[in-house]
């Protein structure tokens, strides 16, 4: 790929020159259309390195499939998706996490008969590539545990360490999703509704952990959330999709006061995504 813009980008990850880089990803006039409907309707979007932006709007407008054309899993109708200043519009999921973009999902994506621990070991195995045995006891590879607690330590599951992965609740079930991303260690971070399904008591604990994530300034986040509370409090930027366009961008100050979207929350689409 044709290096641009100051950045180098390796099949093991994004290196920027310098934290002044501007955009660490862009869109040009993203669009896809599932037959007649256009559901992502020519959207320019972009992403300082090193901050948090959130994609919110009314159920219906397009943001977990926008997340999935960033990420590989749909393929645009019309427009381009560049990283670090390279077209990556045709590379699949598989290359783009090599280049250092990981993703969650709505749905929790664990092995449930592993434990806590190993299911970061696991994950940390793969990175690595010296391959994965699921069997073999944790107490085989020294070399990866300390670090897999000290991962879970960062999400507030160390204690559960040893329980079985199934028999967390649901909201320590996210946690250890973002854990498993963490020990990736993607350079940037597509995180969808990491609060979804869980009750209001087990929410602040994802708050602290995306707060800190954020706050270590070493990667760039990516976030879909409805709880309006949290993306305000978390955000350096919100963009707001309504009906497939992009109707605001901004600090989050600036799309509290936005007329447009309160219309949108008030009067927007009811379908679901």
């Amino acid at each position: 790929m044709q290096v641009t813009r100051g950045a180098r980008v390796e099949t093991q990850g994004i290196e920027m020159a310098d934290k002044s880089s501007e955009v660490i990803i862009e869109t040009k006039d993203l669009t896809i259309r599932f037959g007649g409907h256009v559901a992502v309707d020519h959207v320019n979007f972009k992403i300082a390195p090193y901050t948090l932006k959130s994609i919110i709007g009314p159920n219906g407008a397009g943001k977990t499939t926008f997340f999935n054309m960033l990420t590989g899993q749909y393929k645009p109708s019309e427009g381009r998706i560049f990283l670090a200043g390279n077209d990556i519009t045709d590379l699949g999921p598989a290359q783009r996490t090599k280049l250092g973009m990981g993703r969650s999902f709505q749905l929790t994506n664990i092995f449930p008969l592993l434990s806590v621990l190993e299911n970061v070991r696991v994950a940390i195995q793969s990175r690595e590539g010296f391959g994965l045995n699921f069997w073999r006891s944790y107490l085989h590879f020294s070399e990866t545990e300390d670090e897999a607690y000290s991962i879970l330590q960062e999400v507030l599951l160390d204690d559960k360490w040893k329980a079985t992965s199934s028999a967390l609740t649901h909201g320590e079930k996210r946690k250890l999703e973002i854990a498993i991303l963490l020990a990736l260690k993607p350079q940037i971070l597509f995180l969808d509704e990491p609060t979804a399904g869980m009750g209001q008591e087990e929410v602040p604990a994802i708050l602290e952990i995306l707060q800190k994530i954020k706050d270590a300034k070493d990667r760039t986040t990516l976030l879909v959330e409805h709880k309006m509370d949290m993306i305000m409090s978390l955000s350096d930027t919100i963009m707001v999709l309504q009906e497939g366009k992009l109707i605001a961008d901004g600090v989050p100050d600036e799309i509290y006061r936005s007329e447009a979207v309160q219309e949108a929350y008030l009067g927007g689409g009811t379908t679901r995504e």
